[in-house]
């Protein structure tokens, strides 16, 4: 059985990780910690738990094994490297970290302690962008030339615990908005389903509309328009939005040079590949989660599966690395008024 600590009671915590751990017979929640000791008290009671006054409290507890990080992004690279040096495994949500360093020093501390460190990229886990490698892999759409990939919905202020005065529009504690909340994710997808690296980027990065509780613009982002070239030379655009006042968007469509791969897009099909013949192929497979619609994301067992059978985390924390470089890079792009960028 491993021991799991919850770090940050939000609203991640309260849809994903605890139901999942709950789910798992090989996982105890066993220790809560939010900066609002009421939510973790209520959460320890709930499930029989301890509520910790700090999070160092609760990695000094040595029946602690493992721990979720599901607090601002800021901290993410204090908390992980806290956890790992203190002997817990540590899954961390997306986005990693903040800057390309605090990355580094994750994979460090990981290294130097030999903890496990998973990264919360959980639209590699659907059973659709699995089956959409696999045909890609096998050559099914020829070489991919080009693709499309959208994350995009109303915002973190209907998702949010803490509604408009949630940390993820207070760039202090945030330091990014939806690039990296959403499109860290499309990003991370891009370089899982092509089995390849981004090499430059073109991006720009705008607050069209978000305002605060007091009716200022946010601090960051509420949409990024970004172009990317692989280093195969495919060429593709990757938007994140918190405006999308409509229906959830979630989808990819990638064109290759033998057909097309469509994600989550036809609301009957999950995956559809259509061939350059005339020939379409449908797969109903499953439903992509959705702020409304939390399904279960597969990343807890993953994670549970990594630490009980001592293996490389399916997630790890080096996979990500290149997707994280990409979004710095459309940060350097942005700030450059969209100039291409190359990707360290």
């Amino acid at each position: 059985m491993v021991k799991i600590g919850i770090i940050g009671c939000g609203k991640i915590a309260k849809v994903r990780h605890i139901p999942e751990y709950y789910e798992n017979p090989m996982a105890d929640l066993y220790g809560f910690y939010d900066l609002n000791k009421e939510r973790a008290q209520a959460l320890a009671k709930k499930f029989n738990g301890k509520a910790y006054d700090s999070y160092e409290a609760l990695l000094d507890d040595d029946q602690i094994d493992a721990v979720s990080i599901l607090t601002p992004n800021v901290t993410h690279c204090e908390i992980a490297v806290a956890a790992m040096r203190a002997g817990k495994d540590v899954l961390c949500e997306k986005p990693m970290a903040t800057t390309k360093e605090q990355c580094e020093k994750m994979i460090k501390v990981m290294q130097e302690t030999g903890r496990k460190l998973a990264i919360a990229q959980n639209q590699r886990l659907t059973l659709a962008h699995r089956k959409a490698r696999e045909l890609i892999e096998a050559g099914e759409i020829g070489t991919v030339l080009s693709f499309r990939t959208t994350f995009s919905h109303g915002g973190t202020d209907s998702w949010s615990i803490d509604g408009k005065n949630s940390w993820f529009t207070d760039k202090k504690r945030s330091c990014f908005g939806a690039l990296a909340d959403l499109g860290i994710h499309k990003t991370d997808l891009m370089v899982y389903l092509l089995g390849e690296n981004v090499k430059q980027v073109s991006a720009i990065i705008r607050t069209l509309d978000k305002k605060d509780a007091e009716g200022n613009f946010i601090e960051v982002d509420d949409n990024a328009f970004c172009t990317f070239i692989m280093e195969s030379g495919a060429v593709g655009t990757m938007n994140a939005g918190w405006t999308n006042y409509g229906e959830e968007d979630n989808s990819t469509s990638i064109y290759g040079t033998k057909g097309a791969l469509h994600l989550y897009k036809d609301k009957t099909c999950a995956l559809v590949l259509e061939r350059s013949h005339g020939e379409r192929q449908c797969w109903d497979m499953d439903e992509i989660q959705t702020n409304e619609n939390q399904t279960k994301s597969g990343v807890i067992d993953a994670f549970i599966d990594c630490i009980t059978k001592n293996k490389e985390p399916e997630i790890s924390a080096q996979s990500v690395i290149p997707a994280m470089n990409a979004i710095f890079a459309c940060v350097k792009s942005n700030e450059e008024a969209g100039k291409l960028v190359e990707v360290s």
